[in-house]
């Protein structure tokens, strides 16, 4: 394992997104179809948000949730993705070594950051693909 070796060579290219506009129905959706917890919300190919699923809880009340732990579409309709997105993304590039992906990760509150070269999404790397490819050289 080498300090050099690029986010590109671990980051998921078949990203799932959001619009602005799409409702929170949708992107819970979303989480569940495709076991995933965190979508970019992009204008065109620009990002300009990041929805978690822990987003989508932190909005639902106790009393909202059915006995299957689905959140029930009334709270849904209170707030927009633009209201519970988080807008002030940080990201890298795909040239940005693996390493400093895992510095960024480890010092945020977060563990999702979108790959964008030239102001285009082009990828998401998580604190998963870390692990998986850590795993690999353990």
């Amino acid at each position: 394992m080498t300090n050099t070796q690029l986010v590109s060579s671990i980051m998921s290219t078949k990203i799932i997104k959001l619009k602005k506009d799409d409702d929170l129905e949708k992107a819970e959706h979303l989480f569940k179809k495709h076991k995933i917890r965190h979508i970019p919300v992009v204008d065109g190919k620009s990002i300009i948000g990041m929805l978690s699923y822990t987003d989508l809880l932190r909005i639902s009340f106790v009393d909202a949730v059915d006995d299957e732990g689905e959140i029930e579409s009334l709270v849904y309709n209170m707030f927009t993705i633009e209201q519970v997105m988080a807008k002030n993304v940080v990201s890298v590039s795909s040239t940005s070594s693996i390493k400093e992906v895992a510095q960024i990760l480890a010092k945020k509150e977060f563990h999702a950051l979108p790959v964008v070269d030239d102001n285009e999404l082009v990828g998401i790397v998580t604190s998963t693909d870390l692990i998986n490819f850590l795993l690999i050289y353990l």
